[in-house]
């Protein structure tokens, strides 16, 4: 009868060893889920690197675009984004209804 007591409190005590370090490695400062969740920030923050970066060469050429071709970069600009116009020159806008 002893030895049956002995092999169940083993059994409860290995049982307790393996949950509590299961926990342990999920949990604490290094654990799975710390691991899980920088991993997550890492890859957005490169996502981001990727998009910023697209963006400072589209930015870049840009510039170079203005460099080179002033006078029409100005007017194209100015008549897209401020709506400006030439001097006797009738603006024309067509609404969409939907």
């Amino acid at each position: 009868m002893r030895f049956l007591e002995n092999k169940k409190i083993r059994f409860y005590i290995i049982v307790t060893v393996v949950v509590l370090g299961t926990l342990y490695l999920l949990f604490n400062s290094y654990g799975v889920i710390k691991y899980v969740k920088v991993k997550t920030e890492l890859d957005d923050l490169n996502a981001r690197i990727n998009q910023l970066e697209e963006e400072n060469q589209k930015l870049e050429a840009e510039i170079d675009s203005l460099k080179r071709n002033i006078p029409a970069k100005i007017e194209k600009i100015a008549r897209e984004k401020y709506d400006m116009i030439r001097p006797k020159e009738k603006k024309i806008s067509f609404k969409v209804e939907e």
